[in-house]
């Protein structure tokens, strides 16, 4: 019997696959930059001194922990009110009499409700480019086609187990 002559609907459907896991991957990029950008703009200028557990403000301040909120899951560290009211750029610091605070998350990027947001949306795609890869598998299940679709089948399966396992350990944000 002379093989089947090759298809190129299944290398259409595959790229189509990879282009959803491309989008994915820049949505979990993008969730995951705007995070530390935005976690940034709060602490620009100050610098984070991980052995003594304490930031450093541009003028030389310590901000100390000053509490740990369990509940909403923050570590907040505090400047002296004392220094900060007689500091010479409070105005541009901060409007707080009671002095410079930062607040820090105690969980990962995943648990914020952003984070679950980007993660739900990629999970989506990827399970969207795994059942193109399983829908082709089916309608081409003789051919040269097939161990490129079984192959991206189980690659972007796995992919999508392992998002949803790491999706479903990271604790959902309190409300």
């Amino acid at each position: 019997m002379p093989p089947a002559p090759f298809s190129f609907e299944p290398m259409f459907a595959a790229s189509y696959a990879v282009l959803l896991l491309l989008a994915a991957a820049g949505l979990e990029w993008m969730g995951r930059h705007s995070h530390r950008r935005s976690r940034q703009y709060h602490t620009r200028g100050f610098r984070f001194h991980k052995h003594t557990d304490h930031w450093e403000c541009p003028e030389g301040a310590r901000l100390l922990r000053a509490e740990i909120d369990n509940e909403l899951r923050v570590v907040r560290y505090r400047a002296p009110a004392h220094t900060c009211n007689a500091c010479a750029i409070k105005e541009h610091c901060t409007d707080s009499t009671s002095g410079r605070e930062i607040e820090m998350a105690m969980d990962p990027w995943l648990s914020s409700a952003t984070g679950r947001f980007h993660r739900g949306i990629s999970l989506t795609l990827v399970v969207l480019a795994a059942l193109i890869f399983g829908v082709e598998l089916v309608r081409y299940s003789k051919g040269a086609e097939r161990w490129m679709l079984a192959a991206g089948f189980t690659g972007v399966s796995a992919l999508a187990l392992y998002l949803m396992r790491n999706l479903a350990k990271t604790p959902a944000p309190e409300r």
